[in-house]
């Protein structure tokens, strides 16, 4: 079985359609809406929609915005309980294209424990309707945690991604430190670490069309402390490791 999670806060614009399309694949995905108490009426939205979509679709609510990662984590802890197979992190306002959770898919179908959507893979930077400058700050900032982390991964900020379930119940999902941007970093080098193999699929990253972006510059200030903290932890840490069955 293979699940969607998606964060969300006041994203009232996009997450009817941002549901019905990812429904709509073959492949048979589930959707888990974590939403931090939207005042927009998010959830209300998702609530409706599951009288439509009956086991398919499902809903957390948080009492207010609690950050990025521990909502990845309360959905990551939730899809082990129940099973999945394959558990994705995607964004609700179609900056991720939906037509390409089936390539992320492939991906760990044939190999990989870890499939990130990359906007960086091959030096080439797929990026639609963003500023130049927060082009250039996310690719830069890419480099930096690669070089600091010694990791050989193009698009290390990246926040669309598959996992084989295996990859989740290893991890120590209750020691993992950033809950903004740098949660995606930890993630990644923690799967990098413990032994998973980590692939990169192409995708071209789109601006968001409708709602309001949730990035600000402490996200980067998180990110940039936090991956010399990742690096000086990982001297003396030992990470559990990849099972061989």
């Amino acid at each position: 079985m293979n699940l969607v999670i998606i964060p969300t806060y006041n994203e009232k614009e996009n997450i009817e359609n941002i549901i019905r399309k990812v429904l709509s694949y073959p492949e048979g995905f589930h959707i888990l809406i974590v939403d931090d108490g939207s005042p927009d009426g998010t959830g209300e939205i998702v609530k409706t929609l599951q009288t439509e979509f009956q086991e398919r679709l499902f809903l957390i609510e948080r009492s207010g915005k609690l950050g990025l990662g521990t909502a990845y984590i309360t959905g990551f802890k939730w899809a082990i309980e129940k099973k999945y197979d394959y558990i994705f992190e995607m964004d609700a306002d179609f900056s991720h294209n939906p037509d390409d959770l089936s390539r992320l898919l492939s991906a760990c179908q044939n190999g990989a424990d870890v499939a990130i959507g990359s906007r960086y893979v091959n030096n080439v930077v797929n990026v639609v309707n963003w500023p130049m400058g927060r082009v250039l700050m996310s690719y830069f900032a890419s480099k930096y945690v690669q070089i600091v982390l010694g990791i050989n991964i193009a698009d290390t900020t990246a926040g669309f991604k598959c996992y084989k379930r295996e990859v989740l119940e290893t991890i120590d999902l209750d020691n993992i430190k950033f809950k903004g941007y740098a949660f995606q970093i930890e993630m990644k080098f923690k799967a990098y670490k413990s032994g998973f193999k980590v692939v990169e699929v192409p995708i071209v990253f789109v601006n968001r069309q409708y709602g309001t972006s949730k990035m600000n510059s402490s996200i980067f200030g998180e990110a940039l402390f936090g991956v010399i903290r990742l690096r000086i932890d990982s001297w003396h840490k030992k990470y559990p490791q990849k099972s061989n069955k």
